[in-house]
């Protein structure tokens, strides 16, 4: 099936109506493949290292934890009644959301802005609000009840190899029919990037299929900068091959945790990668490799950024 990308001033949004509710179980931290993981993994080897294995610290940019606040509020959004879901009360959520979020990380602030006075953080406060404007002009909220938001999905495959991530959105039809819904705070990709922007989604297609038995009926991304959103209807033998796919990686991941040999794979999205300096592919040493992980957790602002990617 191939995906569709719409232009919200092209075509209407038709909203599913969704029942029931849902509560994360708490994650085990035995190593697991997540949509972020296996990206950096095909992206680059060593930055799996980097960020798996070694759990180096990377500093976040102004663009991921805007989205990282972005989605607080649209997650926040729907605990109010369906009736005051407005642009209004999205935008009166922004400042306490902010708030929350640095004192949960107290560094945070400090790594983007200097202190409270900085003149630049109203103004980045209010893109951060114009996306959310830029959420009403793709769905009304008042008329979905999602069964879940924030969802951990962690399952086993038969493989042995253990699924876990953090799906925003699940709608569910009162006749069953199950959506898995994701916000982006960037652009649509072009035609190109779509078969990458769907991979994460049909990670968690595949762990609902695996942990619930069903194919969602629809997989649909937002796209919050330009307005547009891609859908996606998988269907079984699809996300049975996908699941080869993430065994294949998970195996090259397994190998390479043996010997530590990660290797760097040097491309144009090294000018963003954090940690050149210790990259030997830009003549740096990489830090003397710790083994294999024992647990999976990783740093709690790396671990809130990769939910909202």
């Amino acid at each position: 099936m191939s995906p569709t990308l719409r232009n919200v001033t092209d075509t209407a949004c038709t909203d599913t109506a969704v029942v029931g509710s849902t509560t994360d179980p708490a994650p085990r931290r035995r190593p697991a493949l997540s949509p972020s993981r296996a990206g950096d993994f095909k992206q680059c080897p060593l930055l799996y290292r980097f960020r798996a294995i070694d759990r180096l610290p990377e500093q976040p940019s102004r663009a991921q934890i805007r989205g990282t606040l972005v989605h607080t509020v649209l997650e926040r959004l729907y605990d109010l009644p369906a009736p005051q879901r407005s642009p209004e009360a999205a935008r009166g959520l922004v400042g306490p959301a902010w708030e929350e979020l640095c004192a949960a990380l107290p560094e945070l602030a400090g790594q983007l802005f200097e202190g409270s006075e900085d003149p630049e953080l109203p103004v980045w406060l209010q893109s951060a609000a114009d996306l959310l404007e830029a959420y009403f002009r793709l769905e009304d909220p008042r008329r979905l009840e999602p069964a879940a938001r924030e969802l951990l999905v962690e399952t086993e495959l038969a493989s042995g190899l253990l699924l876990r991530g953090y799906i925003d959105r699940l709608d569910i039809a009162p006749t069953g029919e199950v959506r898995v819904v994701d916000y982006k705070t960037g652009a649509a990709p072009r035609e190109a990037g779509e078969v990458a922007a769907l991979f994460q989604m049909k990670f968690y297609a595949l762990a609902l299929l695996q942990e619930r038995g069903v194919v969602p009926a629809q997989l649909r991304l937002l796209y919050l900068s330009d307005g547009e959103y891609l859908t996606y209807e998988p269907d079984e033998a699809e996300l049975r091959r996908f699941e080869r796919t993430l065994e294949a990686i998970w195996s090259a991941i397994r190998t390479a945790g043996e010997t530590g040999d990660f290797r760097p794979n040097r491309t144009r999205m090294c000018d963003w990668c954090s940690h050149k300096a210790f990259c030997p592919a830009w003549d740096g040493v990489p830090p003397e490799y710790p083994g294999w992980p024992e647990s999976a957790e990783e740093p709690a602002l790396q671990t809130v950024i990769d939910r909202m990617e």
